[in-house]
């Protein structure tokens, strides 16, 4: 999904200016929710380091690839902030549940 072209169509109504930067939050709070769930006893600045540096790359194959989309630091802070919430409704399921 990241690496899909992309293409703007502005014609739906569900779809607006910044959406990518909605996706981008959504799929590493998704990504960061479930790599806690996979590896729940990781140290959280590995987690973050690890998470950082998938963000940043997907973000460069995006400019290299030529499919329409380019590196935009706001979608790595997006990706970040996206992580950083999917780590924090894990760590608070994971009191509530314990």
């Amino acid at each position: 999904m990241l690496l899909k072209p992309g293409v703007e169509n502005l014609d739906y109504p569900f779809m607006f200016d910044g959406i990518d930067k909605i996706l981008h939050f959504g799929i590493f709070a998704l990504l960061g929710f479930t790599f806690m769930a996979a590896f729940p006893r990781i140290k959280s600045l590995y987690f973050v380091q690890i998470m950082a540096i998938y963000g940043f790359l997907t973000e460069i194959m995006q400019d290299e690839m030529n499919f329409g989309r380019s590196l935009e630091a706001l979608d790595v802070l997006a990706d970040l902030i996206g992580v950083l919430i999917g780590y924090i409704i894990f760590k608070k399921l994971q009191r509530t549940i314990t």
